[in-house]
């Protein structure tokens, strides 16, 4: 990572994969599955081969990987690639926003670990299974810095706004998330969205 900016470190941990395909057939070791996981940087952590689970038939890595994450970055990426004869083949992508895990409006504290599932696509926006993973921030210096009633950023650039409290109540937002998906989003080009 750069030196000159700063980052927060998740202890990130790629579970198991459900549902998975390849070439239209359930994915198995013999396709030599693991995952790339990066944090809108060139840094990229790769973990080891897919084993088969015994107990339901999914393929699992346990692989606990030490992911640096810059303050910058809004989104992790997780891609499953299969490694062929020819080279590296991309299974399918699963992008996840920073906020779920890190300081949103009602989100878990920081350093508590939390379990996540995100459905998988390929390069086509088809579905492709459902990664399970585990995040837990490790590292999540604060790198805010209230000075004469001005904020800075990490990399010297002023922040909009004023001194950040150290203690902010959430009472009066109601403390809760609200996640809104658009309707009819993947239904553009449909014939029922060009008769309304």
């Amino acid at each position: 990572m750069d030196a000159r900016c700063p980052v927060r470190t998740l202890e990130l941990t790629v579970q198991s994969v459900e549902g998975l395909r390849l070439d239209r057939k359930p994915a198995t070791t013999k396709n030599n599955l693991f995952v790339v996981v990066r944090a809108e940087s060139i840094n990229s952590y790769t973990t080891c081969m897919a084993k088969e689970d015994d107990t339901n038939n999914n393929l699992t890595w346990n692989h606990k990987l030490d992911v640096d994450v810059p303050l910058h970055a809004s989104s992790i990426t997780l891609e499953v690639k299969s490694k062929t004869l020819k080279g590296v083949k991309d299974v399918g992508i699963a992008r996840v926003a920073v906020s779920e895990f890190m300081g949103g409006f009602g989100s878990v504290p920081q350093h508590c670990l939390q379990f996540l599932s995100y459905r998988l696509r390929d390069w086509e926006g088809r579905r492709n299974g459902v990664l399970n993973f585990s995040v837990r921030v490790v590292n999540s210096p604060e790198y805010l810095t209230a000075a004469a009633g001005k904020v800075v950023s990490p990399c010297g650039f002023k922040l909009r706004g004023t001194a950040i409290e150290a203690t902010t109540s959430f009472s009066y937002y109601g403390g809760g998330v609200v996640v809104g998906v658009p309707i009819g989003w993947n239904s553009y080009g449909s014939s029922s969205y060009n008769n309304v």
